[in-house]
Formats: C-alpha cells, sequence, structure tokens
C-alpha cells in the first residue's frame, strides 16, 4: 500500500473532506464549518475473498424485510405500513413537542404484542419514565427501561438484553469513552449513532433514535446523521395547539408523502384518523372574512378555513400578520388582488390566519386567503357551503390543483355541496355527486363570483328575517 501523508480539511455539517481549506462547504453550502482533521492518508484497499458471495436478486428472501404494525395507526401510515426488523428511525421536533411520548407509547404497544422492547432514556430516570407511562397507559411487562448515557453501557444493555425494538431518547445525550469532546457535538453523535445502527443492523433489532434540532428547525448533529439511518421522521405542530404532524422526511421502505395525524392531551397521545373538523370553526351564522380550502398534507386532503380582518390602518404603513400562513405568500396574494383583482388593500391592516394550529404552505390555499381577504373588506359573508382551492399567479390567473377529485370528495364528504377551482383542475376526474364545482380561469373572476353569490345570500336571509 502507498501512503502519503497530507493535511486534510473536513466539513462537521455533512462529512465532505478534501485536501483545501474552504470557508464554505462545496457539498452542503454551509459557511464556516470546514476545519483540519489531522493527518490523513491515501490508501490503496487490496480486493479479499467475500464471505458471502453475491447472490440472484430472484433468491433473495423478502419476508425478513416485512414491516411490523407498531399499534399506532397513524405512525404506520408514516413509516409505510410499520417498523421493519433492523430498520432505524430518526424521529426529530423541538423540544415539548411529543416526541418521547409518541416513542414509550410505540415502545408499550409493541411490548403488548409480545415483542420486547429496550427504551434507554439519557434525559430523564426510570422512575421519571415509569410515572409518564403510567400516565399515558403504556406500561408492559416486556418493555424495559434503562437510564444511561454512555454507549458501551447501552450496547451491553443491548447484548443481555436482546430486545426485537430499541428505543433511545435521546441519541444528543449518550457519549463514547472512545471520542473526545461533550455529548451532542459532532464527533459524539457521528459515532453514537454508527454504533447503534451496526448493532441493530447485526442483530436484526428496529431502533428508533429520537434526535434534537436547531434553532432552524434542522436536525442537530451532522448531516451523515440522517444518510446514516433508514427513516427520518419530522414532529410538527404549534406548541399552543393539541394538533401535532409527523411527516416522513426519509423512508427507505415506504411513501414519504405521508402524514400522521395525532392529538397531545394530559392522557397522552393519540391517532386522529378524521382531522378535518379540527380546522373549522363551529358557528350558526356565516361570518365575513373566512373561507375554506382543502389542502393535500402528503395524499390525506385536510379540510381548512382560513380568516382574515381587514381594518384602515391608523397611521404610518400599514400592518400584515399572520399565523399558520406564510408571510411572504400573503404579500404576494395582497399585491395581485390590488393589481389584477379591483379589491385595493395597501393601506388597509390585513391579518390572516388559520383555525386549529394548522399550518398551510400548500400554494393551492391562495385562493382561499384571497377570498376570505375580500369578503373582510366588503364585509359580506361568503356562502358556508362553498370552497375554495386554487393557486394565483402573478397575472391574476389561477392555476390548476394536482388532486382535485381528492380535494372535492373530501369536501363533499364534511357536507360542502360547491367549490371553486381553477379551469383544467378536473382533468384527473369528475367531481362528486351533488357538489357544484364553479371553474374559473382568473382572481377577478373567483372574487365577482363569491361576491355575487355572498349579496344573494345576504338578500335571501334579510328577507326571510321578521319584519323584513
Amino acid at each position: 500500500m502507498a501512503k502519503a501523508n497530507r493535511t486534510a480539511y473536513r466539513c462537521t455539517e455533512c462529512g465532505w473532506q478534501g485536501v483545501k481549506w474552504a470557508g464554505r462547504c462545496p457539498q452542503c453550502q454551509a459557511w464556516g464549518t470546514v476545519s483540519e482533521s489531522g493527518g490523513a492518508a491515501t490508501v490503496r484497499t487490496s480486493a479479499v475473498r467475500p464471505s458471502r458471495p453475491a447472490v440472484p436478486i430472484a433468491t433473495v428472501d423478502a419476508d425478513a424485510a416485512q414491516a411490523r404494525p407498531t399499534g399506532v395507526g397513524e405512525f404506520d401510515r408514516v413509516l409505510g405500513g410499520g417498523i421493519v426488523p433492523g430498520a432505524v428511525v430518526l424521529m426529530a421536533g423541538e423540544p415539548g413537542i411529543g416526541k418521547s411520548t409518541l416513542a414509550l407509547d410505540v415502545a408499550a404497544r409493541a411490548a403488548r404484542e409480545g415483542r420486547s422492547v429496550l427504551y434507554v432514556s439519557g434525559e430523564e430516570s426510570a422512575a421519571q419514565v415509569k410515572l409518564r407511562a403510567e400516565r399515558i397507559g403504556a406500561v408492559a411487562d416486556t418493555l424495559y427501561l434503562a437510564s444511561e448515557t454512555d454507549l458501551a453501557t447501552i450496547l451491553g444493555q443491548l447484548e443481555q438484553t436482546d430486545p426485537d425494538l430499541l428505543v433511545v431518547d435521546s441519541v444528543q445525550t449518550v457519549a463514547s469513552a472512545e471520542v473526545e469532546g461533550a455529548p451532542g457535538n459532532v464527533g459524539q453523535v457521528r459515532e453514537v449513532a454508527s454504533a447503534l445502527i451496526q448493532a441493530a443492523k447485526t442483530r436484526g433489532t428496529a431502533a428508533v433514535l429520537i434526535g434534537h434540532v436547531t434553532k432552524d428547525g434542522g436536525i442537530a448533529g451532522p448531516r451523515v446523521l440522517e444518510h446514516l439511518v433508514d427513516v427520518v421522521v419530522a414532529f410538527e405542530g404549534e406548541r399552543h395547539s393539541r394538533l401535532r404532524l409527523v411527516r416522513a422526511v426519509k423512508n427507505r421502505f415506504g411513501p414519504t408523502d405521508e402524514v400522521g395525524c395525532f392529538d397531545l392531551g394530559d392522557s397522552g397521545i393519540s391517532g386522529l384518523a378524521d382531522p378535518s373538523n379540527l380546522f373549522l370553526s363551529s358557528r350558526d351564522r356565516p361570518v365575513p372574512g373566512t373561507c375554506v380550502t382543502v389542502t393535500l398534507e402528503g395524499r390525506r386532503p385536510l379540510v381548512a378555513e382560513v380568516q382574515a380582518l381587514v381594518s384602515e390602518a391608523a397611521a404610518g404603513s400599514a400592518r400584515r400578520t399572520t399565523s399558520g400562513l406564510d408571510p411572504a405568500r400573503l404579500a404576494m396574494v395582497l399585491a395581485v388582488l390590488g393589481q389584477r383583482g379591483g379589491v385595493p388593500l395597501a393601506k388597509d391592516d390585513c391579518y390572516a390566519a388559520t383555525v386549529g394550529g394548522v399550518r398551510l404552505s400548500e400554494p393551492a390555499a391562495d385562493l382561499a386567503l384571497a377570498l376570505a381577504l375580500t369578503s373582510a373588506k366588503a364585509d359580506l359573508a361568503l356562502p358556508v357551503s362553498t370552497i375554495a382551492v386554487g393557486e394565483v399567479g402573478l397575472s391574476g390567473d389561477l392555476r390548476p390543483v394536482t388532486g382535485a377529485p381528492r380535494r372535492l370528495a373530501e369536501a363533499s364528504r364534511i357536507g360542502f355541496t360547491e367549490a371553486v377551482i381553477p379551469v383544467g383542475s378536473l382533468t384527473e376526474g369528475r367531481p362528486p355527486a351533488g357538489m357544484r364545482v364553479h371553474e374559473v380561469a382568473t382572481l377577478s373572476d373567483a372574487v365577482a363570483l363569491v361576491l355575487a353569490a355572498a349579496q344573494a345570500s345576504t338578500g335571501a336571509t334579510a328577507s326571510a328575517a321578521p319584519g323584513r
């Protein structure tokens, strides 16, 4: 073997290596993450005889890689049917969002099905985990608890217990004595994750690793951690809301466009098979400034309500405030409404929010936001049986949306009878029976349509009122 010693540089975020220092990593484009990693050697590896020769793919037994349900339906939906033996799942989210509660619930349900589970907590003692397990009803005979932060001890517990499922809470609290540095730094996280993944693959044990996130929302630690694991699951939700969304960012064994909905309460976390009603406000009469839309979270349609309030600005520049919506989308919709829709709002304070803590990031919610602002400006309530779905373009046109039949079917199931959608959205299928669909080409046409319907509804209500 020929060696050439030279100084090497490594990126602490993604693991990129090079012989020259760079202020910006060429691979992950992060600034200030490239540092010297000591002497490196260019080694030529010689070929060796493999212990297990390659076999034809048709003769490989795939039964060992079949997913096993966890007992939590919404979590299984995200994973693609369950956890595959030997697979490693990385669950990341903000503090207090419910990661540990969901992991403990999954562990208890797996233990009740006859599987042995090892739950390792590096943040809480075994007694503290037991108290939380009793509160959420997650106590089982084959669920073993260990409060450890040393990697060697955890590997010893794994050999002694030989579980079917391993849960580590969290990977940033575990450290190896063979690596310098405090728990949670780049070197420690890489070593701990590599050792746990290798142990899980060798023993055929499914593993769930809980990870922290940075202030920017990314998973803490090196990016190589996300490449090593099989599944990356992201926890989303507002701290002041009970709704939690679990989304698969990476999945080697299933789809990445599925979303699980959970309700986090005092008695634990439970799946929501039908969460649409959580995003609608209950009222006896229509109110100006509201419009209902149907968004696609993965392949699941969710009915959500957009609320808007428009008031005259007191002094200075007008305010723009959002909750659950992208501020940039609001600014764009306001500009298009003023220039193309005939609804000037440049001098008004505009507030937009969603109901139930859901966050709408899909462009298909643009039309509902525009119509809610129009309704608030005109002080006319839109018909309560109408939904609006569509993406607003800068030229004032409405762009077709994907999955229109699924959206309309979900709205019809909830009880809506009319829909405003862009022209060309129903090329994939037909609307459900009883649903009246209005296809419009521009935002101005949609505004004129809903304002006429609102005025007609208001006039009918006024004529039917007592004393009129």
